[in-house]
């Protein structure tokens, strides 16, 4: 009777791995930064996954982060605005999580300025997931694995501090590095690109499209803010960077975004205006409207007909598919 008793009290819950998640990485790219009050271990990684597709982060339990960010899509949506709680449409077009760990602020108006705080503006902004932080954590506190793991990992509740780090550690996850693209740039295998790719890269890179000008780099965008001469009047529309600092100089200028797996993310621009890339390259052939704020080098760009298909073919060769189908990210419930 004691030994039956006594097999009874054993905890038979899973294991809590907290050893170091070592994020795999070309060796030839920076490192990550990782916050000192968050390192990244499987525990964290694997909380953040959980808490990705849990839909009791929304108010009324049917959304998710998932819901937003799907994998199909490059982590990020294929309609113009995401649909939150309530039917309600989103503010922006949802922005691809790729490798979002790099980025030096959030939002296409740089107004969140850390990955690990990143995660809470959808949850309580109520045209998303409309969940006040304070609800988020009563309904949480009654999940007794996720009480465990904020407790193992954080010391702490399932509160907006645990809940957004876990969150941040599980976005660091998302590296995409493996394109055609870079097996060309980085590993200097010339057989990954088409010869119609191969005149796009030129084009890119080249003097007369510009596209290189703001995105370079290895995420492929210089994080500056731009206009790019979307709209001659914002009256009435998303003024994007304008919104965060309130300086007219700002209106209509918005974080340059980065051209990873970009043939996966249409509709395109902060409000998904522009449906293909189609669209997106003719916008830049016509050099976009007047606005006082548009960057200068718009007015620049030289890009034929003909060359657009090319340029095209080279931009569908930043698709990753091994990151698309990464199953250490690639999340169920989408």
């Amino acid at each position: 009777m004691v030994s039956v008793l006594l097999l009874g009290c054993v905890d038979t819950s899973p294991t809590i791995d907290m050893s170091v998640y070592q994020v795999d990485i070309r060796p030839s790219w920076p490192d990550i930064l990782i916050p000192e009050n968050n390192p990244m271990t499987a525990a964290s990684v694997a909380f953040g996954k959980q808490l990705f597709t849990d839909k009791r982060l929304s108010i009324d339990s049917t959304i998710s982060c998932a819901s937003c960010h799907k994998s199909t899509s490059g982590f990020a949506d294929s309609v113009p605005f995401s649909i939150g709680v309530g039917g309600k449409l989103g503010f922006r077009n949802s922005g691809s999580l790729t490798n979002v760990a790099y980025l030096p602020y959030f939002n296409r108006d740089g107004g969140v300025k850390t990955l690990d705080r990143f995660s809470l503006v959808p949850i309580e902004d109520h045209a998303e997931m409309n969940l006040n932080l304070i609800e988020m954590t009563h309904r949480l506190m009654h999940d007794e694995s996720y009480v465990k793991l904020a407790k193992t990992i954080y010391n702490r509740t399932p509160d907006a501090f645990s809940v957004s780090r876990a969150l941040a550690s599980y976005l660091r996850t998302f590296i995409s590095d493996d394109s055609p693209y870079d097996r060309y740039v980085y590993d200097g295998d010339s057989t990954t690109l088409t010869p119609s790719q191969k005149r796009g890269y030129d084009l890119f890179f080249g003097p007369r499209a510009k596209c290189s000008t703001c995105h370079n780099g290895i995420n492929l965008t210089n994080y500056t803010f731009q206009n790019n001469g979307l709209y001659a009047d914002y009256k009435g529309k998303d003024r994007g960077r304008q919104r965060v600092t309130d300086d007219p100089r700002d209106e209509g200028k918005f974080r340059v975004a980065s051209l990873r797996n970009i043939s996966l993310t249409a509709p395109y621009m902060h409000d998904g205006s522009l449906p293909d890339l189609d669209a997106v390259l003719d916008h830049y052939i016509n050099h976009g409207v007047p606005h006082e704020n548009k960057n200068p080098i718009i007015d620049e760009i030289q890009i034929t007909r003909s060359e657009k298909e090319d340029l095209i073919s080279f931009l569908e060769a930043m698709t990753d598919d091994a990151f698309i189908r990464n199953n250490a990210i690639v999340t169920l419930g989408e």
